[in-house]
């Protein structure tokens, strides 16, 4: 890990102090973008890490990987995985899989940053993609869910889509570095997914995300561009218009003389 980057020591003395910024990449594009923006924190997948030149690209930023529900079942399988993406460069990861696991990459020494509120993995539980924590049970229910990760041995939590006076008040009752998404700006952090803020998609966007850019559509003027080019490929191949002269190595000429005079014995096909 080089000194640049800051440890978790160093997120958690930042608590309550001033609002960090958080984006999930899925390219190194996007990654050596948010390195250059000074982003703060990255969640990053798994298949991202393991590019070459990852770190090279983004060598500052806090980098959480993700341990994607489902994906790893064991104990051993969140372990085995877990190191690998702290040696590809993690200086933590995601787990939203039982306590009992968050218990044991904790053993272990691993950094681990849960979720609470909506759970996109367990939303079947709190009614689908809808907001979390808007009845008193429901955000009681949050503070205990945050409590158990606390109590788990995680260093941070995702707090999803809870209305800003459960997700503040809860902030400030744990130890916990809490990352909002949709929870308001109670909490210590602000996650967004770098897809959303480059606008790169014409379906739906979360409530909580905000657009600054718009991707999609410079992604279908080039693939435009892309079918037009290669429709003129086409054209001038169907033309003799490629392959032009410029195109096209040469021989000199008596050599080639001497070898079409051999081909001449050669009987044609």
């Amino acid at each position: 890990m080089q000194s640049s980057q800051p440890t978790v020591a160093d997120l958690l003395a930042l608590k309550g102090k001033r609002q960090l910024t958080k984006l999930r990449v899925e390219s190194l594009d996007e990654a050596a973008a948010a390195n250059a923006a000074g982003i703060d924190m990255l969640s990053v997948p798994p298949e991202v890490l393991s590019l070459e030149g990852f770190r090279a690209v983004c060598p500052t930023p806090f980098v959480v990987g993700g341990l994607e529900p489902g994906a790893y079942i064991t104990e051993e399988d969140y372990l085995r995985v877990a190191f690998r993406l702290l040696k590809l460069g993690a200086n933590a990861v995601y787990c939203g899989a039982s306590l009992k696991i968050i218990r044991r990459l904790r053993d272990e020494g691993i950094p681990v940053v849960g979720h609470v509120g909506l759970i996109p993995s367990r939303r079947t539980w709190t009614g689908g993609f809808k907001a979390v924590g808007k009845t008193g049970d429901s955000a009681i229910m949050v503070w205990q869910q945050t409590k158990a990760l606390e109590e788990a041995g995680a260093f941070a939590a995702e707090i999803e889509v809870v209305p800003p006076a459960v997700a503040e008040a809860i902030s400030k009752r744990t130890s916990l570095l809490m990352i909002s998404m949709g929870a308001g700006a109670g909490c210590d952090a602000q996650y967004l997914f770098a897809t959303d803020v480059l606008g790169e998609h014409d379906g739906h966007y979360p409530r909580h995300s905000k657009v600054y850019r718009d991707f999609h559509s410079q992604y279908q003027r080039l693939q435009q561009e892309r079918i037009a080019a290669f429709r003129e490929y086409a054209a001038d191949v169907s033309s003799g218009a490629y392959p032009a002269a410029s195109h096209l190595v040469r021989m000199d000429a008596a050599e080639q003389d001497r070898f079409l005079a051999e081909m001449e014995k050669m009987p044609l096909v």
